[in-house]
């Protein structure tokens, strides 16, 4: 039976009739914020690359959480900028690192924002990769027990959830490991499971200083052109204890999403990653697109492929619109 019997644009008449039929719709509760804090006392410095994005202290952390709070954004996700680098990346896991203090800050402001962890030395290591450098080798295995520490020293500071970001092989089995010797079986772990070596991550290292000072990160990060070794990946995370499973970027692999909700019945994230949202906002500066309509779209089509969750920068003015 065809035309015209069949007619799709009857569905399609009016904003009432297109909500009724709506596949996929998008809420607050799917989104994750990312913070940028550092040490100092009143400090909002706009982030240049990330406009609409700040590098925080921890005094102002307050006071930001619970205007993501009352958008009915659920949770925050933070990265740390330390005052010192070295490299073996030890400000990961100081207990009293710019991270663990922002926790503690954030936690006892808020006790019910969902207050998860980037696990990676990355940020702390004067070469800035994320793991353990012997002359131009990123080594693995040393590189676990550093990750362990620093995961410990977070939930130990009141995170909620963890989030490895390293790629090393073993790291959810050596974190899910230790946290559960040390009584923490509760505390869920969010896995980049499958992260690419990609460009969109440039205006991140900007923010972080992050950048390796030698080399790149292709021989840990996912090779671009692979598909099936996200799935193995993910396997291997899940086996290891990984409770959320996260494909990063997100608007470049959105095939990826769809192939791991799919394919694994576990919840999904998707990092809708600081080159993505850069360019978006540079366009729209410049006129050339409509700045809020592409982000919503991009939102919703990242929750259409699969994703439970997305972590991304644009949640706060996303969650404005959602709110209307």
């Amino acid at each position: 039976m065809g035309f015209p019997t069949v007619r799709m644009r009857r569905l399609r008449r009016n904003e009432n009739l297109r909500k009724m039929v709506r596949e996929t719709s998008l809420s607050p509760d799917n989104l994750i914020y990312p913070l940028f804090v550092k040490f100092g006392k009143g400090v909002k410095e706009e982030i240049n690359s990330m406009p609409g994005n700040y590098h925080l202290s921890v005094d102002i952390l307050s006071k930001e959480c619970k205007e993501i709070k009352n958008l009915g954004i659920p949770a925050v996700i933070l990265f740390g900028i330390p005052e010192k680098k070295d490299d073996a990346g030890s400000e990961a896991y100081n207990p009293n690192g710019i991270v663990q203090r922002a926790i503690k800050e954030i936690k006892s402001a808020i006790s019910d924002l969902i207050v998860i962890t980037d696990v990676c030395i990355d940020e702390y290591t004067s070469h800035g990769h994320c793991g353990v450098v012997r002359g131009n080798e990123i080594l693995n295995d040393p590189t676990l027990e550093l990750l362990s520490k620093m995961a410990l020293t977070h939930v130990k500071a009141g995170a909620d959830m963890v989030a490895p970001s390293d790629m090393m092989d073993g790291r959810v089995g050596a974190i899910r490991k230790t946290l559960d010797e040390k009584g923490f079986t509760d505390i869920p772990i969010m896995s980049y499971a499958a992260k690419y070596a990609s460009a969109f991550y440039g205006p991140f290292r900007e923010a972080c200083d992050s950048s390796p000072k030698f080399g790149d990160r292709k021989s840990y990060q996912m090779d671009n052109g692979n598909s099936n070794e996200a799935l193995r990946e993910v396997a291997l995370d899940i086996e290891e204890g990984a409770d959320i499973i996260m494909v990063k970027p997100a608007m470049a692999y959105l095939d990826i999403v769809r192939r791991v909700k799919d394919e694994f019945n576990v919840p999904v994230a998707a990092y809708n990653v600081s080159g993505e949202y850069s360019m978006v906002k540079a366009a729209a500066e410049k006129g050339w697109v409509d700045g809020e309509k592409i982000m919503m779209e991009i939102l919703l089509n990242i929750k259409r492929a699969g994703a439970d969750m997305i972590l991304t920068y644009f949640a706060k003015d996303a969650a404005k619109i959602l709110n209307k």
